[in-house]
């Protein structure tokens, strides 16, 4: 009595799973390349009303959700002071840009030399097209960033092509925002924050914080942030009825 995978194999002329060779396969009249068979796992799933649903727990069980809180001054200079102790260029090029261009982390790993350098300088302002919305933003380069990145670049080399900070494993190819997101965890823990608490979108959010906090203007915050529509700036930044009166108290006529 022959199995069904035997069955299977004498019918169509495939040799048995677990004895395929390259030179096994068969090529017919169409030139089309026939595969081995292998048998489809079924998959399980549930609805929300099963009774075993009740009881699952969900993969984010325990996990600190929404937004991420921004680092202040001296958190800043913290983690500025652990990267340079550590004689990490790279890393410290890419907190300081980070912090500057007030760019999401896909738009940040994605950044060319082209885009940063004129000439043999570091440009101090630049202008990318944000992967999310398809719009333009444009975000200075402070002096600590000219320098930062100016020294990573000198030993990064590369053409106005390449990426500024390349993938490890495959260095035609830009960091992943997953390793980006692993470096900021890194850079938390270093100076004895949670890192439930912070994340790759603390960077975009500090300077963003800090000039709403020293000026108040959400118009301002929209334009670096690069927001189509003002609410969202008001709700990223968490600005409340106690922001409104605070600002309002400060100012006399």
């Amino acid at each position: 009595m022959l199995s069904l995978r035997q069955q299977s194999s004498r019918n169509f002329g495939f040799a048995p799973l677990s004895k395929t060779k390259a030179s096994d396969f068969l090529v017919p009249e169409s030139g089309r390349s026939l595969r081995p068979f292998r048998p489809r796992r079924m998959k399980m799933t549930y609805s929300q009303f099963d009774p075993v649903a009740q009881s699952r727990v969900p993969w984010n069980f325990g996990a600190k959700i929404g937004p991420k809180r921004p680092f202040n001054q001296k958190q800043i200079w913290a983690i500025r002071f652990f990267l340079d102790r550590e004689k990490r260029i790279r890393d410290r090029a890419l907190f300081d840009l980070a912090i500057d261009s007030k760019l999401r982390g896909c738009d940040l790993v994605e950044l060319k030399i082209g885009d940063l350098v004129c000439g043999p300088e570091i440009r101090t302002r630049a202008t990318i097209t944000q992967r999310k919305t398809g719009r333009p933003v444009q975000f200075e380069i402070a002096s600590d960033a000219r320098a930062s990145l100016l020294a990573w670049l000198e030993r990064r080399g590369g053409s106005l092509h390449d990426y500024v900070f390349p993938s490890r494993v495959d260095h035609t190819r830009h960091l992943s925002t997953r390793q980006y997101a692993r470096l900021v965890d890194e850079w938390v823990e270093a100076i004895g924050l949670r890192t439930e608490e912070f994340g790759t979108h603390s960077l975009r959010r500090t300077k963003a914080s800090i000039i709403y906090k020293a000026t108040g203007n959400i118009r301002a915050i929209q334009i670096l942030l690069g927001h189509s529509k003002i609410e969202n700036t008001v709700r990223y930044l968490g600005v409340d009825i106690e922001d409104a009166l605070t600002l309002a108290e400060k100012t006399e006529i």
